[in-house]
């Protein structure tokens, strides 16, 4: 079983959320972190609480879409040795429009936190972790792939395109352990968005996922960043091409 304990992960979208759960529970696996999201209050207190569980972090506020964000992860994870892979966390969802009534820069944000960042991250990162002859990718993907949900067609789009990518990063660099992690229905800022969306799809989201709120179903960030932190610790090779949902085990 690989320990991460003296290893080093990038992890982005690490100031709230899922994110900040992960940093947390990577942390107290004794892995150092490099921590990147686009706003750096929030992100640098993240850090802080990931330094005072005794490993080293680093942390950089921007956009993982931007190839100096993405190369300044890398060498900031270099800097502190032992690099081990990333996890891409990162997304941006802007709930509610039909997809012709999205403006173009919400779709670029949407595309850009999950697709563009993973080519960016993987860009940068897997030539390390090539040469290491081990590591992982980690990419953050999501149930909504699969499905045509009015009002968040676009992250959908951006979802199953960045899981493709998971696979494709596993077909050409088998040695590294590349795979996508879908963590459930979980109670982050992006279900509160959907929530309270509005735009030609809102009443449809509002009624699904307010469902998601009033049955209990939704999951802490907590315990999905759990599940991720288990596959990571025990054999993430053993993922590696696949889509993994810990729900389907």
């Amino acid at each position: 079983m690989p320990s991460l304990r003296g290893r080093t992960l990038i992890l982005t979208g690490a100031s709230r959320g899922i994110g900040r759960a992960l940093a947390l529970g990577l942390a107290e696996r004794g892995a150092h972190l490099v921590l990147t999201a686009r706003g750096e209050e929030a992100l640098a207190e993240v850090a802080r609480e990931v330094e005072a569980k005794g490993v080293q972090v680093r942390h950089h506020a921007g956009d993982v879409a931007a190839a100096e964000t993405a190369r300044r992860l890398v060498e900031l994870a270099r800097e502190l040795g032992r690099f081990y892979g990333f996890v891409h966390n990162a997304g941006v969802l802007h709930a509610g429009p039909l997809l012709w009534e999205l403006p173009e820069r919400h779709w670029n944000e949407v595309l850009g936190a999950s697709l563009t960042g993973a080519y960016q991250l993987t860009r940068f990162a897997l030539p390390d972790l090539i040469a290491a002859g081990d590591g992982v990718a980690v990419y953050v993907g999501s149930g909504a792939a699969e499905y045509n949900l009015p009002g968040i067609g676009a992250y959908a789009i951006a979802k199953a395109a960045e899981e493709h990518l998971a696979r494709q990063v596993a077909a050409e660099a088998p040695m590294v352990a590349s795979f996508a992690y879908r963590p459930g229905v979980v109670d982050t800022g992006m279900q509160e968005q959907a929530r309270s969306a509005t735009g030609g799809a809102a009443e449809q989201l509002h009624e699904i996922f307010g469902g998601y709120k009033e049955k209990g179903v939704l999951i802490s960030p907590e315990q999905a960043a759990n599940y991720l932190v288990r596959v990571l610790e025990a054999d993430p090779h053993r993922y590696t091409g696949t889509v993994y949902d810990w729900r389907k085990e």
